[in-house]
Formats: C-alpha cells, sequence, structure tokens
C-alpha cells in the first residue's frame, strides 16, 4: 500500500496549455461511453478535468456491491464502522406445564380475593358510576367482558379511564375506546403493562446498568445502519415496517449508495432498545448495531464526509501510455490531494434512462405537465426491461388502464401517472386534460419528483463550474462567492446516491471575495462555491459567470432570477456548492486477482465476525481481520483506494479525475463485466 499525504508542492498548470492532451480524452471517452442512447458526461454539463496531462488508466468499478465500501463520518470526526450486532436478548426461564398450573390457579385465587384499593375505586365510581364499576370487579375476577354505560367525549378523561383502570386492576385489563366513545373492557390472560420500576428492573445487566447495559432512556435511540445492496430509504422503510412506525420515525444524515456496502447512523424515537434489537433476527442484507441514547434525532447533514474504500477491477493502461500503473497512480493521488477535482453532480444525479432527469425537471419547471408525463412514459432505449411493454402500448394507444397493467412494481413515477390517468376521462380530441396531467405528476411521491428539478439545478451548477475552470482555472478571482464566516458548514445538497432525503436541511449565505483578501491569502481554490439557480441565492458578481447562468436557462424559457413557481414543490431557493473538493487520507494499492469474483477487500460484518472468533479462541480466517485482504495473484490487475470525502462529493467524480474515462452508465468506468 502507498501511501501519499505528503504530495509535492507544484505550480498549478495552466490549462489551455493541454488542448491536445484535453482534446484526446475527449475522444476517447465519446468513442467508449456508449452506443449513442446513454446520456453522457457531456450532456449534463460534466467537460473538464483539473488534470489532463494525467495519463490515467481503464478499469470498472463496482462490479461487485461489495467492491464499493462507503462509512459515514460523524460530526466529531469519527468514522462509523459496525463494532457489534446489538446485544444478547437473556432468555426468560420456561416454566414446566405443572409450574404454569400451578401459577395460574394461584392468580385466580388471588382475583377472586381481590379488593380495589378504596381511594381508586371511588375515583371509578365518580366518573362510570357504580354499576359499571361492580361488572368491572366482575370481569376481573371471573374473566369475563363488558362495555360502559356511559360514553365519554372527552379525550383527556378518556385517558384517565385507562389510566385509572390499569392501576386499580394492576395492568390485568384491556380497555378499548368503542365509535361511540363508550369503553369495552375485558381481562388480559397476561399482564399486557408493568409498573416502571419493574419494567426498569427486569432490563438491568450483570453489572446493574438498566437498557441491558445501555443506561437511562432518553427520546431518542441512535444506533449503526450496516446495508448491503440496498437503499437508505428501502432499509429505512423495511426497519419502520417491522417496527410498526411511520417511516419518518427514523432519520438519517443523509443517503448512501445502493450498489454498495454502506454504514451509517440512524435515530428512532418511541421505541424500546430491546424491539430494536430484536429485528436483527430478521433482517437480510442489514445490521443493526452500536445502540445508544440521545436527547435529539439525527437531522440531514449532521455529518463531515464519508469515508470510501473501492475496488477498481480489470485496470488497463490507454494504449499510448509509457509509464507505470504505479507511477499514474502515485502522480495522480499526489494531484488530487494537493489541487482536488471538479466538484461535478455525479452521473447518479441524472438517472439511468436514455432521457436524463433534468430534461423532466425543466418541463416540470415550466409547468409543462403533459411533456413531463410523456418522457417519464417514454419507450427508451435505456429503461427496465420488463417495462418496454407498457411502455409500447402507452406509445400506441394512450390507454392508461392497460399500460398500467403491464407497468412492473419497481417504476413508481409510471405507476403513479397511470394509476391517476386510469381514473379520468379524456376530452373531446381524445386527450387527457392539462389539470389531468398536472394531478398525476402530483401523485408521484415527493422525494422522487422534486429529484427531477433538482437535477436540473444540478445540469445548470454543472455547466457553470465548467466555464469557471475553463476560464480561470484554480486561480482566485475577485468576486468569486465564499460561504460567509457566520455560516458552519455548506447545505449538504447532494448525497452519494442519487435519492434524496427532503427534509429541512441547514441553510447558508455567501458573498463575494476582495481583491485584497485574494492578495492576503485568505481563501484557497477549494473555498470557492457557485449557486445552483434559486430564488434565495446571489449570483457571482463576475458578469461573465452570470451571465451564464442566463444564457443556459434562457434556453430553457427560464430566468435564473425568477425561480418562485405557483407549485411549493417546484420553487426552488437554491443552495451553494464548493467548486474544488480535495480528498483527505487517500491510500492506494495494486492488486493483482485470477477470477472476477474474488474478494479483494472486507467488509466490516466480515471483520467483525472473524475479530469475534479470534478473541473467543474459535477458528477465524486472518486474512479478514483488515480491510485490505492480501494479494491473490493472477493475470487480472486491481487497484484499490482509499479516501474520505467532505459532504456534496461524489466518489465517481474523483475517480473520473483520476482514471480520465466517462463515468457515466455505459462509460469505461461503469460497464460492468459479470
Amino acid at each position: 500500500m502507498s501511501p501519499t499525504t505528503n504530495p509535492s508542492k507544484r505550480p498549478i498548470e495552466e490549462l489551455s496549455n493541454t488542448e491536445t492532451d484535453a482534446k484526446r480524452i475527449k475522444n476517447e471517452n465519446a468513442a467508449s461511453s456508449s452506443s449513442g442512447n446513454g446520456v453522457s458526461e457531456s450532456d449534463v454539463g460534466i467537460t473538464h478535468y483539473l488534470t489532463p496531462k494525467n495519463p490515467g488508466f481503464a478499469g470498472q468499478i463496482k462490479q461487485r456491491y461489495s467492491d464499493f465500501l462507503v462509512n459515514e463520518i460523524d460530526l466529531e470526526g469519527n468514522v462509523v464502522y459496525l463494532k457489534d450486532r446489538g446485544f444478547k436478548m437473556p432468555r426468560k426461564p420456561q416454566q414446566s406445564a405443572e409450574e404454569l398450573k400451578t401459577q395460574q390457579e394461584s392468580d385466580t385465587l388471588k382475583r377472586q380475593g381481590f379488593e380495589v384499593n378504596p381511594e381508586l375505586r371511588k375515583s371509578l365510581v365518580e366518573i362510570l358510576g357504580e354499576s359499571d364499576v361492580s361488572k368491572i370487579e366482575d370481569v376481573y375476577r371471573q374473566a369475563q367482558k363488558m362495555e360502559t354505560e356511559k360514553s365519554f367525549e372527552d379525550k383527556i378523561e378518556r385517558t384517565k379511564i385507562h389510566q385509572l383502570l390499569r392501576e386499580a386492576f394492576n395492568n390485568e385489563l384491556e380497555s378499548v375506546t368503542t365509535e361511540d366513545n363508550t369503553f369495552k373492557i375485558a381481562r388480559s390472560n397476561r399482564k399486557t403493562r408493568m409498573d416502571k420500576k419493574t419494567f426498569i428492573d427486569q432490563t438491568k445487566d450483570a453489572n446493574g446498568v438498566e437498557n441491558w447495559g445501555y443506561g437511562p432512556a432518553k427520546d431518542f435511540i441512535h444506533f449503526t445502519l450496516y446495508k448491503e445492496n440496498k437503499d437508505t430509504m428501502d432499509a429505512i422503510n423495511i426497519i419502520t415496517k417491522y417496527l410498526r412506525l411511520p417511516s419518518r420515525a427514523v432519520r438519517s444524515a443523509g443517503t448512501k449508495d445502493r450498489r454498495a456496502v454502506t454504514c451509517q447512523r440512524l435515530s428512532v424515537s418511541r421505541i424500546g432498545v430491546d424491539r430494536l434489537n430484536a429485528l436483527n433476527k430478521g433482517l437480510r442484507g442489514m445490521v443493526l448495531g452500536g445502540f445508544k441514547f440521545e436527547d435529539r434525532s439525527l437531522s440531514l447533514g449532521d455529518l463531515k464526509g464519508n469515508e470510501f474504500v473501492l475496488v477498481i477491477r480489470d485496470v488497463k493502461l490507454h494504449p499510448e501510455t509509457n509509464v507505470s500503473l504505479e507511477k499514474i497512480l502515485k502522480e495522480g493521488c499526489e494531484s488530487l490531494l494537493s489541487k482536488g477535482f471538479v466538484n461535478y453532480f455525479g452521473m447518479q444525479r441524472f438517472g439511468t434512462f436514455s432521457i436524463s432527469t433534468h430534461v423532466v425537471g425543466k418541463e416540470l419547471l415550466l409547468d409543462n405537465w403533459k411533456n413531463a408525463a410523456e418522457l417519464i412514459l417514454s419507450d427508451q432505449d435505456n429503461v427496465l426491461p420488463t417495462s418496454k411493454e407498457a411502455r409500447q402500448v402507452w406509445r400506441e394507444t394512450r390507454d392508461a388502464c392497460v399500460a398500467l397493467k403491464k407497468m412492473p412494481r419497481q417504476c413508481v413515477a409510471e405507476n403513479a401517472i397511470l394509476q391517476h390517468l386510469a381514473t379520468q376521462a379524456k376530452g373531446d380530441g381524445g386527450e387527457y386534460s392539462s389539470n389531468a396531467y398536472y394531478t398525476a405528476v402530483m401523485k408521484i411521491p415527493r422525494n422522487l419528483r422534486t429529484m427531477y428539478v433538482h437535477a436540473y439545478q444540478s445540469f445548470v451548477w454543472n455547466a457553470v463550474a465548467s466555464k469557471r475552470i475553463e476560464l480561470y482555472g484554480l486561480n482566485l478571482i475577485e468576486g468569486d462567492l465564499v460561504i460567509s464566516e457566520t455560516n458552519e458548514t455548506p447545505d449538504p445538497l447532494a448525497e452519494d446516491e442519487f435519492d434524496e432525503d427532503l427534509r429541512e436541511a441547514k441553510f447558508v449565505r455567501a458573498r463575494p471575495i476582495t481583491q485584497e483578501e485574494i492578495d492576503a491569502g485568505k481563501f484557497k481554490s477549494e473555498d470557492i462555491v457557485l449557486p445552483t439557480p434559486g430564488f434565495d441565492v446571489i449570483y457571482p458578481p463576475n458578469q461573465k459567470l452570470s451571465d451564464l447562468y442566463v444564457e443556459i436557462m434562457k434556453k430553457d424559457g427560464m430566468d435564473p432570477h425568477n425561480m418562485k413557481r405557483k407549485v411549493r414543490d417546484f420553487s426552488l431557493a437554491g443552495s451553494y456548492r464548493n467548486v474544488i473538493q480535495k480528498p483527505t487520507s487517500m491510500v492506494y494499492k495494486i492488486m493483482h486477482y485470477s477470477s472476477p469474483t474474488q474478494q479483494l477487500v472486507n467488509t466490516d460484518l466480515e471483520i467483525l465476525h472473524n475479530q469475534r472468533a479470534k478473541d473467543n479462541c474459535q477458528k477465524y480466517m486472518k486474512e479478514k481481520l483488515e480491510r485490505f485482504t492480501t494479494d491473490k495473484g493472477g493475470d487480472f490487475t486491481a487497484v484499490v483506494l482509499k479516501f474520505q470525502l467532505g459532504v456534496s462529493a461524489y466518489a465517481t467524480m474523483l475517480l473520473r479525475e483520476l482514471m480520465k474515462v466517462e463515468s457515466s452508465r455505459r462509460g469505461d468506468m461503469c460497464d460492468v463485466k459479470i
């Protein structure tokens, strides 16, 4: 493994002197990107490298999802690893049949001789009346059922009755409010509740610490989610489904890649740690651990960044390259550490279909509801294969009912549109009304429909950032924007995965810098930010850049200074994004292997299992105690990279700068070969 933590300081080359190399890279990328039916980097404004002279190399990422490891870095700078699989719940001693029978007989005798506390009985009589209280006592003693004569409209009064019944009858009565606000009361076969002290005593560990050793309960439980090949929101939906909670009860600091193995912190409210821990028995491709009680929940942006461990397989040098892979990696990593890379919104932001999501976003921002719906439903070359028939039916017949029956459930946006249109009548011209299309679009889940307009913002930002690099390179110019010193951190608008968490994020302000500040060396190239278009941002005072926003958006019939819309979801405030990102703690390793399925890095779960086995003097694999495996030997070459990035940065854009290959779905970088 070769550390590159002390890069040599070299002057920044003028980008204009590298035109030949840039053209060579551009031509290579154009030839390898696709067969013409996919979205390419240039389609979404990704056009420049900071170091076009560096030759780069070809290779594939994410050939296996375990080739892409992502670990969140929390606000304290700690990397989140899976360090446990929760805790082992103590088994309750099983009663024999004879013991159970004896216990039941004893409980029956106790109930028959039971007398309600006089003061509690008096309170119940005042509310329910003597007749109903007597019936309730019979229910308790003889396991009967009853319904109160009175009804109670006041919710506070109903709550008080439930509490009195639990207290008066040892938590052994079940009371349910009916539609008429009367109470149905029955005796439970077991104690459904217990007093707080008894519960706490039962949860103490061997050292007497409650909650199985995690200490006193607080409003929120924070925990580590380890997941394999699964979206963050999918994982959260599974967890909340099992816990019977709304999905909003679980919060995250940000989303993580789907085709990857990731670790991140989540928070949940109103749940016992034992219930959360018990989920590990039934979860697949997910593990929960690292439980900790906290006073507050996590919010979007509560992270410093992510640590990546990436495997690039089937590495080959470009034909005309006359330097070694070792030299390319050494110089490339040094350059990334010293100069960074253009912090483009990556190709994940724009989807995997033939039509980019930003094109749909443009139509939504223009209130062209029918156009947007038609684009989403269109028959494209790059779509889910099982959706092709449904798309063809829609194109040929405009029959929403038939198309809906053939549309796979995975196509969430398409199903939402078709489900609504299937309920609508067509007009005289055989077309649905504009309002029908609008309502259909609004049936798409909010995080998905706003994703389209955010993609349009990202496209504009990418195009402006490319022009900024073309005009000025890494030089600071008067009027460049930086985040105002009164802000803590930039708004993490972009996450590592295409899905977005749309909860409110911390908003920041920017300001232009002066020539005096540049001369004093107060700022560096990585401090420069550019806004995504919105109604609550300032644009660079530099006329060339400011005019560029106008020029790009004018072609699409929009004005960057008028981003408010009647539909709130499409009314964009805008945000700021650093033009340059630099990785930290970057190391690389060249490895050889003989089979495409050979594992070259170890996951958190594998390391945890083997470390436990070692600690318990059980059989374990020594090479699975560390992140990097040993060299396998073989004819194939791989490069393993480990580095950390701040929020709002795409690892694929770092790889693009290092490898000099197209990062689109059908480009060299992502052309997965199985």
